[in-house]
């Protein structure tokens, strides 16, 4: 697993956001600042809006008001720079069906950044994935869908903002704990986390953020 020590970011900020759908206001006035070592699960039902604030977090879908900064400067005016030290994971798992388990991670990365077949296998036997690394992604149960793209968390570079949208969806009680650990690690290296999960992550000290009414 990644070793990096990420400490000394000054973090990511969250100021007043506010998503709208249409006429409806999905959530208003969200703030937060996170810093290097925490964590912030987000919660709320199904159409409360944690989907879009974390495509607002990451520059994807652009709030109706509010601001997101990284290190103290716009992710918007900082794109380039913001999104090398940021990994998203969202719900759909993003891979390509015909491609192998491991060829699935070592093409995923950006130009200059794919990992080799080594690293990608690696990846996968520490994800729990050893005997699927070889076959078509397509014939994989959903479960193991989940974990070839949770294995991008074990690749290099190593980013230290993580921000996933419900990583344990899918997942048997085992591979669940097994990522818990996962995200324990990067949050003790230094790194920051941002999740949405129905199910409690095991995270101790991460701090909470509910969207409209408790479920």
């Amino acid at each position: 697993m990644m070793a990096t020590s990420m400490r000394g970011f000054m973090g990511l900020t969250c100021q007043q956001l506010t998503c709208r759908r249409g006429r409806s206001t999905l959530f208003a006035g969200v703030s937060f600042a996170l810093q290097a070592g925490e964590a912030l699960w987000v919660q709320g039902r199904n159409g409360s809006g944690k989907t879009t604030l974390l495509r607002s977090l990451c520059g994807l879908a652009l709030p109706d008001r509010g601001t997101v900064h990284w290190q103290g400067k716009p992710i918007l005016a900082t794109r380039a720079q913001f999104h090398s030290q940021l990994l998203h994971i969202g719900h759909a798992d993003g891979l390509k069906p015909d491609l192998l388990a491991w060829e699935n991670l070592a093409l995923g990365g950006l130009p200059g950044e794919r990992c080799s077949r080594d690293q990608a296998l690696q990846a996968l036997e520490e994800i729990g994935l050893k005997a699927e690394a070889g076959r078509p992604v397509r014939l994989l149960s959903q479960g193991q869908r989940k974990r070839v793209a949770l294995a991008r968390l074990l690749l290099p570079p190593s980013r230290p903002l993580w921000i996933l949208d419900e990583p344990l969806a899918a997942l048997d009680q085992a591979a669940a704990a097994q990522v818990g650990q996962i995200l324990q690690a990067h949050c003790a290296r230094g790194g920051m986390l941002v999740l949405t999960t129905h199910q409690d992550p095991a995270l101790p000290g991460a701090r909470h953020l509910q969207l409209g009414a408790p479920c």
